[in-house]
């Protein structure tokens, strides 16, 4: 991996980072395969791009290290202590008129948390999926995964899935979104994966709830101290290879060469940057503007810029807080928005899995006080009986 020297312009390391490929009519193709065709296109494209055919699979601890059953274990407490805190309690807010509105949130009933094969397993995606929709207060959730290795399989009992389904790509989207003869539909899909599966995601978003387009993963690091636990950290993010950009980002010039040094050593297909900034103020800059998936402040002039920080997925500070924890053992969700998203989205969280209703409740007199003001309103536009049926409670 070559480190290239770029100026502090996000707009121009956004740039530099090529598009993905455009799957949208081979993946629409597919999904309108199995809405239309059931578990018999199900099981086609199953056998076509996964291998093998659609299964039921029961989660189980037997198969793994205890080491990594004890760090298992570990994640999940931290990862549902954080997602309780999220949770909601109703909230009513009383009116000048007299009438009170309860803000109330209620789960879904069914999600999925896709988890991707391919390379090596995930059982930490199914951690993060799983035990934040249980938080949440989901009815049943789901764990869908092209091949279950005994890692995941523990994963899913550690976290209480209720069932795996053995199937992957947009195919296994489609099946979650439309339901089949077999498998009934979800409300929510959530979880990384390749193009296909996100581009999946995307246009199923009108018919069921999504997390966000999960692209390349990426790791923006200001610092000013550390630079060997910085150039660890960005290669640690460079591991997930290919569309991924890690950048390191400081005010001292010998210490991005020292970085470049330990980034040109090693083996990867990720982009990664060196930026120079005349001050920390510019640092923050650049890192609101490039609204990175991960943020790490390292070094005291950086890190006292936390609390100013607005536009992150994930905000690490500090030398010992290394966005690996946040991967896997923190507490806090590693499904985070990536590509800029961090501009207007959020991790995933409780909220993913519930929604907000509104109960609006009117004593005596109140419809009266209201009435003349929404009848008024509802006249501007051109709805009459909108007006009568205010004024009719008056």
């Amino acid at each position: 991996m070559r480190a290239s020297w770029v100026a502090p312009d996000p707009r121009a390391v956004r740039a530099a980072v090529p598009g993905g490929e455009d799957v949208a009519g081979a993946v629409a193709e597919i999904l309108a395969g199995v809405r239309d065709g059931g578990d018999a296109a199900l099981h086609e494209y199953a056998r076509r791009f996964d291998g093998a055919e659609p299964r039921r699979v029961q989660p189980t601890l037997d198969g793994i290290d205890p080491t990594l059953k004890s760090g298992l274990e570990a994640a999940a407490a931290n990862v549902r202590l954080v997602a309780e805190a999220g949770v909601r309690e109703p909230r009513e807010v009383t009116l000048p008129q007299g009438h009170t509105v309860l803000l109330r949130e209620e789960p879904v009933a069914r999600a999925a948390v896709y988890v991707p094969g391919g390379r090596a397993p995930y059982p930490s995606t199914v951690l993060m999926g799983v035990v934040t929709a249980r938080a949440a207060g989901v009815g049943e959730v789901l764990v869908c995964t092209p091949d279950p290795h005994p890692a995941v399989l523990a994963a899913c009992a550690l976290a209480g899935a209720d069932e795996l389904l053995a199937m992957g790509g947009a195919h296994a989207v489609a099946a979650l979104a439309y339901g089949t003869e077999t498998i009934a539909p979800v409300d929510v899909i959530v979880g990384p994966g390749n193009l296909y599966v996100q581009e999946a995601k995307r246009q199923v978003s009108g018919i069921v709830g999504i997390d966000g387009f999960a692209g390349p993963s990426d790791l923006v690091v200001l610092f000013t101290a550390d630079p060997d636990l910085a150039a660890a950290d960005l290669a640690a993010q460079a591991e997930h290879g290919e569309g991924s950009v890690v950048i390191a980002v400081s005010t001292e010039r010998s210490l991005l060469v020292r970085v470049e040094e330990r980034l040109n050593a090693v083996e990867s297909a990720a982009q990664a940057f060196l930026v120079e900034v005349g001050d920390a103020e510019q640092g923050l800059a650049f890192a609101e503007g490039f609204a990175p998936e991960h943020l790490e402040l390292i070094g005291a002039e950086m890190e006292a810029l936390a609390a100013r920080v607005r536009r992150a997925g994930c905000l690490f500070v500090g030398a010992q807080s290394a966005t690996a924890f946040g991967d896997y053992v923190a507490g806090s969700n590693h499904v985070l928005p990536t590509g800029g998203a961090a501009r207007y989205a959020s991790a995933l969280s409780p909220a993913t899995f519930r929604r907000r209703m509104a109960r609006v409740s009117l004593p005596p007199g109140a419809a009266a006080r209201l009435a003349p003001h929404g009848a008024a309103v509802a006249r501007a536009e051109g709805f009459e009986v909108h007006g009568e049926s205010m004024e009719r409670r008056a």
